[in-house]
């Protein structure tokens, strides 16, 4: 007997820590973890247009966009990438200003043998939404029109357009295969996993 009802004890108590960990649109939290995604659910929609590329490097852009691109269609929760600016939330601008290689260790004919390929990205994440135009997502301090200044103080202005600065870099080993256009391709998609995290609510 003492048994039978342990376990509808264990069965009362689980269901109440379920039921108190429920949230609206099928998610729920427990002891702190949360099965929502950590992205805004206000934010339904991107525009990616190409990357802008001021480096010596040409065409990497595209590698940028295809990797970003892909990103957001396999994080759970992103912003969905939308092919129409005007009805966009948001739109992602990037701007490639640098790519540099490094030679880390050559071999005894002074040929490399382990590369380090690294970009510098530059990128803006901008508001579209008619109630938050203006605003810049990709900075820390939110733009609130609305909000009143202290006395003395001149009111809020929207927020410069300060870049978040994303340096992917890439190994390549010749030896084994790799080259340039390989170690392109990871920088890429490198730049594109920091470039969505950067998209998470910031905490």
């Amino acid at each position: 007997m003492n048994r039978i009802r342990r376990a509808w004890i264990i069965v009362a108590l689980g269901t109440l820590c379920v039921l108190a960990g429920c949230e609206s649109g099928g998610h729920f939290t427990i002891l702190g973890y949360t099965t929502r995604p950590p992205f805004d659910p206000n934010i339904r929609t991107v525009y990616v247009p190409i990357p802008k590329n001021t480096s010596w490097t040409k065409d990497i852009e595209f590698d940028l966009q295809t990797a970003v691109l892909n990103e957001l269609n396999t994080r759970a929760g992103a912003p969905r990438v939308t092919s129409d600016r005007n009805r966009a939330d948001t739109e992602l601008e990037m701007k490639i200003t640098a790519t540099t290689k490094t030679s880390v260790i050559i071999n005894q004919l002074g040929e490399v043998r382990n590369g380090q390929l690294t970009w510098q990205i530059e990128v803006i994440w901008r508001d579209l939404r008619k109630d938050h135009y203006g605003d810049i997502l990709s900075n820390k301090k939110r733009f609130d029109p609305q909000e009143k200044p202290l006395p003395g103080d001149p009111a809020a202005q929207a927020p410069q357009a300060v870049p978040y600065v994303v340096t992917p870099n890439a190994d390549y080993i010749p030896e084994l295969g790799g080259s340039n256009v390989t170690a392109n391709v990871y920088a890429a998609r490198s730049a594109a996993r920091q470039i969505v995290n950067m998209m998470e609510m910031w905490k």
